[in-house]
């Protein structure tokens, strides 16, 4: 069963909420803050980004950097820009990608909503295992969210989960959506459109409560990182408490949890800087091995179906597709084209084996669309590109039940969760 709790919400006023609330964190660097922030005190990249009102060079690990964190927090609460909601609430937060934004591409999933409830975990389901993770984490990047919270005694930004499917909890979710929502804004850079409401019905509050426990896993979408420092610090709070009985604060943290079927998730394609001394001619006839590779001209092409990869070569695009034998559709990660492309491209024929470490790789986020894969290659920067059909969330529950982790780079998820729209305590 899952364990949830509401919690007392600490959000801005609606009249400020757009001059608060940033992307996350971990998707742009100290620069990209310092830029979005501008000369807006307002912004919570003072509070994520703590190194932006440090000198240009500043690292984001120096001890300063995180006691201005926790300095600009209370700064915030102090001057009215967060107020802690006096009772406990769970949250819904909606996202929209829209057809205007001129941040999605033409292949983008647009007009799409998606419905999320704000929500806190309890440390000890992460811990167990009912909380499923489908990737590595960094020790060091854990540490940092570490500090962060351990600072700030706070999570300042959700983590992104999935659930499977529930009808009682999708008919309350709606209910909730024809009413006025608290905040409802479009944000800069993304251009998607951003809805949250307050739920202040008990009876609503206990039925979220009880279907969640009916529920055996949740399912980390996004933010293992922030997980894992989240269910550490817990842990931590609990050695320093003689007195522990296991619903105090700190023994939950924020997330924000979708239905799995709402959930997009886009391709994550790679673009490869050389061909490992191959000629065009001998790369294409070295794929024949495993994939029939058909010609597709000059106009974008995209996969059409899984196990179908589009190579990008020379101003013309390919099919390529798996032959069969050359994937097993029984096992969570041989079935995915992610692991077909490494072994039997990346790897085998172009010698790129450690993803994480190769600087002869990069990969580009499926919202950027092909067109970015192609500009890439005519620029010169990269002599070759490939694309992938997306991951399933399924595939990812699938790998997450048998306790395997997902290759690197193998999911996209998007609309990326806006930050500032509420925050949780851990006292």
């Amino acid at each position: 069963m899952a364990i949830i709790k509401p919690f007392k919400g600490i959000r801005p006023p609606r009249n400020l909420v757009e001059q608060v609330e940033s992307r996350p964190y971990d998707v742009l660097d100290s620069e990209e803050a310092r830029a979005e922030a501008g000369d807006n005190e307002k912004s919570l990249y003072h509070i994520i980004k703590p190194e932006i009102d440090f000198p240009v060079g500043t690292s984001e690990y120096d001890p300063r950097v995180y006691e201005k964190a926790a300095e600009n927090f209370q700064k915030f609460q102090d001057k009215g820009w967060l107020v802690q909601d006096d009772k406990e609430h769970y949250y819904i937060y909606a996202q929209t990608m829209l057809p205007t934004s001129s941040y999605c591409p033409a292949d983008a999933p647009q007009g799409k909503t998606q419905y999320g409830l704000v929500v806190c975990a309890h440390t000890d389901d992460y811990q167990k295992g009912n909380i499923k993770k489908h990737e590595l984490t960094r020790r060091d990047k854990e540490e940092d969210r570490m500090k962060h919270v351990r600072v700030n005694n706070a999570n300042i930004e959700p983590v992104f989960f999935a659930y499977p499917d529930n009808k009682v909890l999708d008919e309350l979710i709606m209910r909730y959506a024809k009413t006025e929502p608290e905040y409802d804004f479009v944000a800069p850079v993304d251009g998607f459109r951003h809805q949250f409401w307050i739920i202040d019905n008990d009876q609503d509050t206990a039925t979220i409560t009880a279907e969640f426990a009916k529920m055996p896993s949740l399912y980390i979408a996004d933010g293992h990182h922030r997980s894992a420092a989240a269910a550490l610090v817990g842990q931590e709070k609990q050695k320093q408490n003689p007195n522990h009985k296991g619903d105090e604060e700190y023994n939950f943290f924020m997330a924000v949890c979708f239905q799995a079927s709402q959930l997009t998730i886009l391709d994550y394609n790679r673009v490869v800087k050389d061909l490992n001394g191959l000629s065009s001619e001998e790369f294409l006839a070295a794929l024949q091995v495993n994939f029939t590779v058909t010609d597709k001209g000059t106009e974008i092409y995209k996969p059409q179906q899984l196990h179908e990869f589009s190579l990008y070569l020379d101003q013309h695009w390919y099919s390529l597709k798996a032959k069969e034998g050359t994937y097993d559709n029984t096992d969570p990660i041989g079935v995915l084209d992610v692991d077909i492309s490494s072994r039997l491209i990346l790897d085998e024929i172009l010698n790129i084996g450690d993803l994480r470490s190769s600087k002869r790789i990069d990969f580009v986020g499926g919202l950027r669309g092909l067109g970015e894969l192609k500009r890439r290659v005519d620029s010169g920067e990269m002599r070759a590109a490939l694309a992938l059909y997306p991951v399933t969330m399924q595939q990812i529950m699938n790998i997450a039940d048998s306790g395997k982790i997902m290759p690197p780079k193998a999911t996209w998820f998007e609309p990326k969760l806006r930050s500032g729209l509420v925050i949780h305590k851990l006292v």
